[in-house]
């Protein structure tokens, strides 16, 4: 899900029919917020679920596929004729095989355990359907749409290790937003691994956006030259692709710290709802601020290894949204469950496939659906 912000005229301005692309563009897609809507709240278990367009309802279809390892374990587990201790002990084992973690499972299984009470549902097979409302509220509070527009540009500094499909994300990533009528440059700040910034060429090529690169150059120099020149040529977003790092690397995540700090000091970005940003606002100055964003590109199947990125680059960079990655296939989809409990940091994106179309916002109960189905 997307949200926009878009600048209010005075209330005294005359009437004026817009032209800008949004105006003269078809209609949104359903998993986009309209410019002047403000976000849903995180659905909870209850709530009725909206009927998916065509689209939407492909997406689903491929990511229960691509979740199928991880559900088919869980799914067996409520075969049985009764709801006993074997039950609870079967599916404790499969939430843990799933990468689920010791604490997200320990809080669905007493969370399922009420359910049941209160429900007095007697069915195995019903308490599946219990297990989806349960893990849904679990997901809920990672389920939040990535504002564009509030700021201009709007700065994206996209982080993650080497393999977990970082420049790839980014690429697709770049297709939504132009897709949605959103002007992106990009910086290619990964100046270490050979060829990252002819990989990322090529997808600055296939979304037709700019590219800011520099061969050899300093990646926090690059950065630096990205957010001026986005400013300068009045573009919607900048999206910083940074160079792989592990977390245990801690000399090389200190360069992530380096290329945030620098971007910091290219200063803030127009405020599109109160104009421009007044020098002596400190709050506003604040929120104005490059980078607005800091997402990390996890690999789903990685597991709780994620979970351990997720910690190390939140507790590094101040992390505010996540992509997960290599859904397609995985055993390990219950590493969601394990972040929304012990680091819970937005999931804005989840991806399924190479394709540029595999890349899909993240929605709690969908998710919880598909690993379950």
């Amino acid at each position: 899900m997307f949200s926009f912000f878009r600048k209010k005229s005075p209330a005294s301005a005359p009437a004026v029919t817009p032209t800008t692309p949004e105006a003269l563009a078809p209609p949104l897609p359903a998993d986009v917020l309209p410019a002047n809507a403000v976000p849903e709240p995180p659905p909870s278990a209850g709530d009725q679920a909206p009927v998916p367009t065509q689209a939407r309802t492909s997406w689903i279809d491929k990511l229960k596929t691509g979740l199928r390892k991880t559900g088919a374990s869980i799914a067996t587990v409520f075969t049985g004729t009764q709801i006993d201790d074997a039950l609870y002990e079967d599916l404790e084992t499969a939430l843990l095989m799933a990468d689920t973690g010791v604490k997200a499972t320990e809080h669905l299984l007493q969370d399922l355990k009420r359910r049941v009470k209160e429900s007095k549902t007697t069915d195995p097979a019903a308490v599946k359907g219990l297990l989806v409302a349960s893990l849904t509220d679990l997901l809920a509070p990672l389920q939040k749409p990535l504002v564009i527009g509030r700021f201009k540009p709007t700065v994206i500094m996209v982080a993650g290790v080497n393999g977990a499909g970082k420049t790839t994300s980014i690429g697709k990533l770049t297709r939504h937003l132009a897709a949605r009528h959103a002007s992106v440059l990009l910086a290619a700040a990964d100046t270490f691994r050979a060829a990252a910034r002819e990989q990322l060429g090529v997808w600055a090529d296939r979304t037709a956006v700019d590219i800011i690169s520099q061969d050899g150059g300093d990646p926090a120099a690059v950065a630096f030259d990205a957010v001026s020149a986005g400013k300068a040529r009045g573009r919607d977003v900048v999206l910083v692709d940074t160079a792989g790092r592990l977390p245990t690397q801690l000399h090389l995540m200190q360069e992530l710290v380096k290329i945030k700090r620098v971007i910091q000091k290219a200063g803030p970005a127009q405020d599109n709802v109160g104009m421009a940003v007044a020098a002596d606002d400190q709050d506003a100055t604040k929120l104005a601020t490059p980078p607005h964003e800091v997402l990390l590109v996890i690999d789903g199947n990685t597991g709780q290894n994620a979970l351990t990125q997720v910690k190390a680059f939140d507790d590094a960079l101040g992390l505010t949204g996540l992509i997960v990655t290599k859904l397609d296939g995985t055993a390990k989809g219950g590493v969601l469950a394990a972040i929304a409990r012990e680091r819970p940091v937005p999931v804005y994106f989840i991806g399924v496939g190479e394709k540029l179309e595999d890349l899909e916002t993240f929605n709690a109960r969908e998710f919880a659906q598909a690993l379950l189905s």
